[in-house]
């Protein structure tokens, strides 16, 4: 199958990101917006990249996805909380060979997109990036930027899509997709959760907590554990190496920690209940995440 257009669906820091280095790699990409549609019509799309600054001026951008119509490929990068609205935006966007790419974090993305849309469409990716939005169109990245891939069944398209970035963002395809997803976890559990509980603040703040390096390290621990339950290994110096590459990161606002603060759903499900809930039903007691996860839920819902 060759891949001709894609859809870009949840145009946010990711998206947003992902796309524009996908256009700028010369291919036809369309963007799903809703609030930010007027101003990035206007004004394109801003990305400042600890890569080179760059510019998407006069991207296409819709409204809709009935406007925007079929095409070969959907990315989908909206966060988790948006989920109950796939199958009415998406389906618009298919036809017969279409594939669908999501981006998101945690666990369960796949699996409903699969119950949706068949087994066999949908490709998982899993981002290591430094990414805020700062404003409508406005995106800054400032470091990071691979992107992994895999696929719960054979689609014969990995490579394909995988091509799309070109040589503006550093891609790999994996065998084993559920391992990536246990891998990124082992960062985003922690890191995003702890932001979260302990008032709204950065990385950089978080492990100059007394103790609270430690906690991340256990929370690390845990993942592993669950993973190794599992069926997927990750080695003890994976968890170091994590905390290790946060530190250069200066005060980085993880995605939760920013939704937290600004009012915004949380992706508590897919980043916290789904691999609670895999965890415990493979027979391996998490209480940090268990903790976190209710913690997190109270938070969400008090608002």
């Amino acid at each position: 199958m060759k891949i001709g257009s894609i859809a870009i669906v949840g145009a946010g820091a990711v998206g947003s990101y992902y796309g524009c280095r996908i256009a700028q790699a010369g291919h036809e990409v369309r963007f799903l917006l809703r609030s930010d549609y007027e101003v990035v019509r206007e004004k394109g799309f801003v990305l400042e990249s600890s890569a080179g600054d760059f510019q998407v001026a006069e991207p296409a951008v819709f409204r809709d996805s009935t406007e925007l119509g079929p095409v070969d490929l959907v990315i989908v990068a909206w966060k988790a909380t948006a989920n109950a609205h796939a199958e009415e935006v998406i389906a618009p966007l298919l036809h017969e060979e279409t594939r669908i790419l999501t981006l998101q974090n945690g666990l369960g993305n796949v699996e409903l997109l699969e119950g949706l849309f068949g087994r066999g469409r949908v490709l998982g990716g899993i981002c290591f990036v430094c990414i805020n939005r700062l404003a409508a169109g406005h995106i800054s990245h400032t470091g990071g930027g691979l992107v992994t891939i895999g696929e719960p069944a054979e689609t014969g398209v990995l490579q394909e899509v995988a091509s799309l970035f070109g040589d503006s963002v550093e891609m790999t395809v994996v065998d084993d997709l559920a391992l990536a997803q246990w891998r990124k976890l082992v960062w985003n559990i922690p890191f995003n959760g702890l932001c979260v509980t302990e008032g709204g603040i950065d990385t950089e703040e978080l492990l100059s907590r007394p103790g609270k390096e430690g906690e991340v390290l256990a929370t690390m621990k845990e993942v592993q554990l669950a993973a190794r339950a599992l069926g997927h290994e990750i080695p003890d110096d994976f968890l170091s190496n994590q905390i290790e590459r946060t530190k250069p990161m200066g005060p980085y606002k993880p995605s939760s920690m920013l939704d937290y603060v600004n009012g915004h759903p949380l992706e508590v499900e897919a980043i916290w209940g789904e691999p609670m809930r895999r965890a415990e039903k493979a027979g391996v007691a998490v209480p940090r995440i268990s903790a976190l996860y209710h913690r997190i839920l109270e938070l969400d819902r008090q608002r």
